[in-house]
């Protein structure tokens, strides 16, 4: 038994759910989102909850991963997923024009990076100079994975301190050759 799958999803006021086989739509305030689950794996509502079950065992896997795609569908058209990133170093620069970044990052060019249609983007700079880009939408997974690609136009320069991370992301630096002394 899945711990995770038997979980009941609760389904908020404003939000609406529509099940045709194996294709779920949930609609809500901030949008309007889509998935079609694996076969064997079916959805059922009952009043406010929604409740996910596999037909039979190999399928399994699949009930923890389902239930958890479902609660952040809804949960993703009630309040937005937000992702911050954060611009580490003296001369690093973002921009936005229009609907894309404009990126300075160090290299003898500058890097036009579109944003996706339902990604809401919005730069600021903080008290220290560096750059935030702040993303917000309503599919976690796809935020998630704008993110990353924003995130792998900088590598981590692990000696100095210079790249993209998230904003509560740690990496440690490395000494370099003065600790060798």
């Amino acid at each position: 038994m899945s711990k995770i799958g038997k979980k009941v999803i609760e389904i908020p006021a404003g939000v609406e759910l529509q099940i045709n086989g194996s294709i779920v739509n949930v609609k809500g305030p901030k949008g309007q989102l889509s998935h079609t689950f694996a076969k064997g794996v079916s959805v059922s509502v009952e009043w406010t909850h929604a409740l996910t079950a596999v037909e039979n065992e190999e399928q399994r896997n699949l009930w923890g991963l389902s239930r958890t795609l479902l609660a952040n569908m809804i949960e993703g058209v009630t309040k937005w997923y937000e992702k911050k990133l954060l611009i580490l170093w003296v001369g690093y620069v973002v921009k936005m024009e229009g609907k894309k970044f404009v990126f300075s990052l160090g290299f003898s060019h500058k890097i036009d990076f579109a944003i996706p249609q339902g990604v809401e983007a919005k730069v600021e700079q903080d008290t220290k100079g560096n750059y935030v880009i702040t993303l917000n939408g309503i599919d976690k997974q796809f935020l998630g994975e704008y993110a990353a690609k924003v995130k792998a136009l900088k590598k981590p320069e692990p000696y100095k301190g210079k790249w993209i991370r998230y904003f509560d992301e740690q990496i440690k630096l490395k000494p370099g050759k003065a600790a060798k002394k």
